[in-house]
């Protein structure tokens, strides 16, 4: 039976180096070792260009060579028979390659050598099996195919988003066993990404952000494409550098409206996976761990199609939510509330909000909190429905595609972490409360 390049992808994983044979066009072989080679589909790989050595020389004369590659599990020796197609220097094969390129020479002490020039394709035409002996590999920790159905299943029972996005969390610890997981959310109009959903970190980091391009979370984002790194990875971590980087900086005040990511401090495998429905980014779905090589390839196969589920549900209940109750439930008579004020502070220009001189929140959610405030204030309203924000001009949403119900998620999230004495109360599909214990006092920053 011919083997298939789906069947050895446990031999791209970067464990033991693959080697390259190629030959000049007067015959003369070359061998050289490899950093990277990337599964792209059952027909074609890439390699990492790093560097313009002999075995580049060689291609661009010859297109034809030889690969060897090892099976790190069961010590299963394999020969391809490659022709070089083409060289990628943008786009996702190379961000992709690139990232993971990263974490390898950050592992081998490479970081200031290896440099991703380019992502070279090349068309497999033939693989054999070199014989020898081999071992028996161990066996999977994780049935990931009967994981994503027992998962598929349980999304599918999901009726509002903010179920939906805690379950698919509790989904992969408990089903594959990843513990630090979180989901972010895309802001189209500042290019950010903001944390609205996390699980197995010490803080929830519920309102974090990161821009669009900026570390494995952010790039993956960018280039709509998975994202894994096999080891600890300055260079694509993406909390703290920022945030230390940031302290140093002019703009250091800006750190009063940051809520610093969750994250582990020496996360040694990432995985990042853009969370998309009819072609739009929602936001990103990512996991890490404190172990190298813990995200294969079978995982990220698994966590993709976990994410294209999540995206087209994470839709259909975000526009249920848009096109839930015309009006507003019958609002409640008025009931007195007492102790001491509390002093709500918003500043226009960024949306930003505090309560007390604390830091809430900012940007679009923050200038909803804020309307929801002022309706209070002035009209002595707590019954409220996602299509009549949708419609307020005061907000300048987006467009109809924004994650309105998302945004309302996180701020109910962290008044709910704050502490205040102000909450959401859901109250029907695309309806909700706010529920108000002490007096406000409302200032214009």
């Amino acid at each position: 039976m011919k083997t298939k390049l789906d069947a050895i992808r446990e031999c791209l994983e970067s464990v033991i180096p693959g080697t390259i044979a190629t030959a000049s066009p007067q015959g003369v072989p070359n061998v050289a070792y490899l950093s990277q080679v990337q599964f792209i589909d059952s027909e074609h790989i890439a390699l990492s260009y790093q560097f313009f050595n002999k075995t580049r020389q060689n291609l661009m004369a010859n297109p034809h060579a030889m690969l060897s590659l090892i099976n790190p599990l069961s010590g299963a020796q394999y020969r391809l028979s490659i022709e070089y197609l083409r060289t990628e220097i943008a786009g996702p094969l190379f961000a992709s390659m690139k990232a993971k390129l990263a974490g390898i020479a950050s592992h081998t002490g490479m970081g200031g050598v290896f440099r991703l020039l380019g992502a070279d394709v090349f068309r497999v035409h033939d693989i054999e099996r070199v014989p020898g002996e081999t071992v028996q590999p161990p066996p999977a920790q994780h049935n990931l195919l009967a994981a994503l159905r027992a998962a598929s299943e349980r999304l599918r029972s999901c009726c509002d988003l903010e179920r939906l996005l805690a379950e698919t969390l509790a989904c992969l610890e408990q089903l594959f066993g990843i513990r630090y997981t979180m989901i972010l959310m895309f802001d189209a109009p500042s290019e950010r990404l903001y944390t609205v959903a996390s699980r197995g970190y010490e803080a929830s980091g519920v309102g974090s952000e990161i821009p669009l391009g900026h570390g494995v979370i952010g790039v993956a984002a960018q280039e709509r494409t998975p994202i894994r790194i096999s080891h600890m990875n300055a260079e694509y971590s993406y909390s703290r550098a920022i945030r230390e980087s940031a302290s140093r900086s002019d703009w250091a005040h800006a750190l009063d409206t940051e809520i610093p990511l969750p994250g582990l401090r020496e996360s040694r495998s990432q995985l990042a996976v853009p969370v998309t429905a009819a072609e739009r980014l929602l936001g990103v779905l990512y996991v890490e761990s404190p172990h190298d090589l813990r995200f294969t390839y079978d995982d990220e196969d698994a966590l993709v199609t976990l994410a294209a589920q999540l995206g087209m549900a994470a839709q259909l209940l975000q526009n249920a939510a848009d096109a839930g109750e015309d009006a507003p439930a019958v609002q409640p008579a008025a009931t007195p509330v007492g102790g001491m004020p509390l002093t709500v502070r918003h500043y226009r220009e960024n949306g930003s909000v505090f309560l007390d001189d604390d830091y809430l929140i900012k940007g679009v959610a923050g200038s909803i909190f804020w309307t929801l405030l002022r309706e209070y204030a002035d009209k002595s309203r707590t019954e409220f429905t996602n299509r009549e924000l949708r419609l307020d001009s005061r907000l300048r949403l987006p467009d109809i595609s924004d994650n309105l119900e998302a945004r309302l998620i996180l701020l109910s999230r962290r008044l709910t972490e704050r502490g205040a004495a102000i909450r959401i109360e859901k109250t029907g599909r695309g309806r909700f409360r706010l529920c108000v214990d002490r007096p406000l006092q409302l200032r214009e920053g």
